[in-house]
């Protein structure tokens, strides 16, 4: 008899350990923490700080505790710079423009920007990039030359090399990918996944020393069509969002998921809403379950990976990054905006 309690103490502990299941956001609170007549489709949250970079040459920080706001201009000779990617490591900021030439700046040694990769030529058009760890970064671009654009950094970000034709996949004449919200890139461990306007997936397992490319059912047939973002929860669950900026109204074949890391992709609501979104990030700790798109049609939201979607706002956005399971910042047109998700 002296047995019965203790099991029945096991089972009460092992009932209490289970993780209680989260409420679904109901709604969010949207507060603008910075305004200026910009185009800001890249931003990253840095520690306390959310970096950005937009176009007019201009980037800059804001102190997530305090709101300070810090901000500076980047010429380049006669040319002002419009900047579409950012990312960072541990020691440095990075930003690259759009169009040529393709100009990408690191934090200097002196308290200014360095260049340190410069590309002029016909098609040159670079959308997004991110560093694998402190050493090893990549950035990618349109197709030049019948391949992908990309280059990567094995040193931190000082020198930056392009990858020759012959070590990519076949390329598909105009393929590239959208400048929208510096997220056509997700990177997990040594793996990368870079989607493209041909609703393709360029995969690497190896931080970009070979690559295979996968298959997607998201429309592409228009040069505005393909994917526009993408994003993985872990090696195996991703979600590709995009559609048509210039028929913002569409959901046919705009959203589709993996569950085997990117080989296979099944469509999500498809006829559905939401249509066209410009970034999509997943919930941080919802086990691969929340995510969140947005684009200039406003803000939706999903509880069962994608099934079925919530509008949660109207108000445009081009990009967002989470800075937990509850809090993201967003920027747009003029402005970059704290996101507070509520549930019931």
């Amino acid at each position: 008899m002296r047995f019965i309690p203790l099991a029945l103490i096991f089972l009460l502990l092992t009932s209490c350990s289970k993780d209680k299941e989260r409420d679904p956001f109901s709604s969010v609170e949207i507060e603008v923490i910075y305004e200026d007549s910009l185009s800001i489709r890249a931003i990253e949250i840095m520690g306390n700080s959310l970096a950005f970079a937009a176009n007019k040459g201009t980037f800059g920080t804001i102190d997530l505790s305090s709101g300070t706001i810090r901000t500076n201009v980047q010429h380049f000779d006669s040319i002002i710079p419009e900047f579409r990617a950012i990312t960072h490591t541990a020691t440095d900021f990075f930003m690259l423009s759009v169009g040529s030439p393709a100009l990408l700046y690191k934090t200097g040694d002196k308290g200014r920007m360095e260049l340190v990769y410069r590309e002029e030529g016909d098609g040159v058009f670079y959308d997004a990039m991110t560093f694998w760890n402190d050493l090893e970064g990549i950035a990618i671009g349109d197709s030049v030359g019948g391949c992908l654009a990309i280059i990567i950094t094995r040193d931190g970000g000082s020198t930056w090399n392009k990858l020759a034709c012959n070590l990519l996949p076949q390329g598909i004449v105009g393929e590239g990918a959208f400048a929208a919200s510096n997220s056509n890139i997700a990177t997990l461990g040594n793996k990368t996944w870079i989607a493209t306007t041909e609703g393709r997936i360029y995969f690497s397992p190896d931080k970009g020393q070979t690559w295979k490319v996968y298959e997607t059912p998201i429309q592409s047939a228009e040069p505005t069509q393909g994917i526009y973002s993408i994003d993985f929860y872990d090696e195996s669950v991703g979600v590709v969002f995009g559609g048509d900026f210039t028929k913002p109204e569409g959901n046919l074949a705009n959203k589709a998921i993996t569950k085997n890391g990117g080989k296979t992709w099944q469509l999500l609501a498809d006829g559905q809403n939401p249509s066209y979104k410009s970034c999509v990030q997943f919930v941080p700790n919802s086990k691969g379950k929340e995510i969140v798109a947005l684009g200039f049609t406003g803000i939706s939201y999903s509880f069962d990976s994608g099934k079925t979607w919530k509008t949660m706002s109207d108000e445009p956005f081009y990009t967002v990054r989470f800075l937990n399971d509850s809090i993201a910042y967003a920027a747009g047109k003029g402005r970059v905006a704290k996101l507070s998700f509520l549930a019931k």
